[in-house]
């Protein structure tokens, strides 16, 4: 969590890949939010440089691991999957957003 952090103070893009529902519960202060479902769709349209440097994160680093292998698969260079993910970010003491969904 600490080298996710570093490296985002270096501009480092961090993505969550979890449930539209997840991460409306709350999230990663910083980060942007491409599903899992969606991210080989998404990714190109938001970030087209394929040497920008990603971070991506899930629940716990399964569905983040798949996602950085595929967008490795892509042309994507500089991918990694967070250790642990979003439970080793609430752990570590990691700054965390909540979504607005009030009207």
């Amino acid at each position: 969590m600490e080298e996710a952090r570093r490296r985002m103070s270096r501009g480092a893009v961090l993505i969550d890949v979890r449930e539209d529902l997840e991460w409306e519960e709350a999230h990663a202060k910083g980060a942007i939010h491409m599903g899992k479902g969606v991210i080989e769709r998404d990714i190109e349209k938001n970030l087209p440089n394929p040497d920008a440097e990603i971070i991506l994160y899930c629940g716990g680093g399964y569905r983040s691991a798949l996602a950085a292998r595929s967008l490795g698969e892509m042309g994507y260079r500089n991918v990694v999957s967070m250790a642990g993910g979003w439970r080793a970010w609430q752990a570590a003491g990691g700054e965390i957003e909540k979504t607005d969904t009030e009207t």
